[in-house]
């Protein structure tokens, strides 16, 4: 199935809205990896928020403190979360096991 053919200003519309996204998660992760935004009130934010929402759970977890490529791996494993998933995606029971690992 080929992709719709898209005006200028559609295309336009859609790398602002992109650009948006990508500078509204690069600034809740700031604020995670400050410790200014704690867990639970990303998960609240992601509930209210559409670019927070897709953001991928892997990325989430690499953003907090003390928590690097290798720590995100083992956390996911352990809880059982997808390597693909997004913060959406996430279940009850995947966000109560973070947020009790992380202690917010």
């Amino acid at each position: 199935m080929p992709l719709p053919e898209l005006t200028a200003q559609q295309r336009e519309d859609a790398l602002e809205k992109a650009t948006a996204a990508r500078r509204r998660r690069a600034e809740v992760k700031v604020g995670l990896k400050s410790r200014n935004i704690s867990l639970g009130q990303f998960f609240e934010l992601a509930d209210e928020d559409e670019a927070l929402a897709k953001m991928r759970a892997k990325s989430l977890l690499e953003s907090l403190p003390r928590v690097g490529v290798h720590r995100s791996a083992l956390i996911m494993d352990e809880i059982g979360i997808s390597k693909t998933r997004r913060v959406r995606g996430l279940g009850r029971v995947q966000r109560e096991a973070l947020l009790d690992m992380f202690g917010h």
